[in-house]
């Protein structure tokens, strides 16, 4: 074994006992595309959950179906951000949450600075700057919202997939999928809810409590229906990634 190879290796359990987690190469395989994939589906929906969304009241309960336009992408971020920390480890996924996080600042930032800029003084070029004003400027809310509730909650579905791995290894894979999903998402949304409500368009309490009972529940359950999909994708992504399977190999020799 090399040197390099004898520092990246993971430790021999003492004997009779798991020989805990194994991670990919931050390097190699994937992991890039998995990364670029959670800074866009950020970004984009930072700038959907801008727009309030309203599908009205549903039939004989009085409540209203109420959520913003970014509602069907941001799950997604939480279904990267499993993937990451199961094939990467949690420090990668810390990684990937913090890049995430830096580049939504950065286009916030830069939408501030696009709406600053003097406009064609024509009618076309007025009523762009109008729409850009609406559109973009209260994104920096939504996106201090999101970034706070990304931040807080993927951190705890990041600890909760890599600490359920390190006790149970290459074992119920399901089981922290399930786990973190509905940990990371409650986490997410109560926080995400309470900064960005204003800057959305809810005004009342009542929209407030139906804002957030429904991200909560549409983000879980979106979560639990796409696990098949997510743990059939770990699973590829494992059997493909060469430093992977080098690390299993070397933890199977060390028992």
């Amino acid at each position: 074994m090399t040197a390099e190879q004898n520092l990246t290796a993971p430790a021999a359990p003492p004997s009779g006992r798991p020989a805990g987690a194994v991670y990919a190469d931050r390097g190699s395989s994937h992991f890039d595309i998995l990364l670029a994939a959670m800074v866009t589906v950020v970004i984009l929906s930072g700038i959907g959950a801008a727009k309030g969304v309203s599908f009205g009241d549903v039939p004989g309960t009085g409540f209203e179906i109420i959520t913003d336009g970014g509602f069907f992408l941001f799950p997604l971020a939480y279904v990267l951000g499993d993937i990451v920390t199961e094939l990467y480890g949690p420090r990668s996924a810390r990684r990937a949450i913090l890049t995430s996080f830096a580049v939504s600042i950065l286009a916030s930032l830069s939408y501030q600075v696009i709406i600053a800029l003097p406009p064609f003084p024509d009618e076309y070029g007025l009523a762009k700057q109008e729409a850009l004003e609406v559109a973009l400027g209260p994104v920096w809310i939504v996106v201090l919202a999101g970034l706070a509730g990304f931040l807080a909650g993927q951190s705890l579905n990041s600890l909760v997939v890599s600490r359920m791995k390190r006790r149970m290894g290459e074992r119920g894979l399901i089981a922290r999928l399930f786990t973190s999903s509905g940990l990371g998402e409650l986490v997410d949304t109560i926080i995400f809810c309470a900064i960005a409500s204003v800057a959305i368009g809810i005004t009342t309490f009542e929209q407030y409590v139906e804002y957030t009972v429904l991200g909560v529940l549409y983000k879980v359950l979106v979560q639990y229906a796409m696990i098949p999909v997510t743990s059939a994708v770990i699973r590829w992504l494992k059997r493909t990634d060469p430093t992977y399977q080098r690390r299993l190999a070397e933890q199977a020799a060390a028992r």
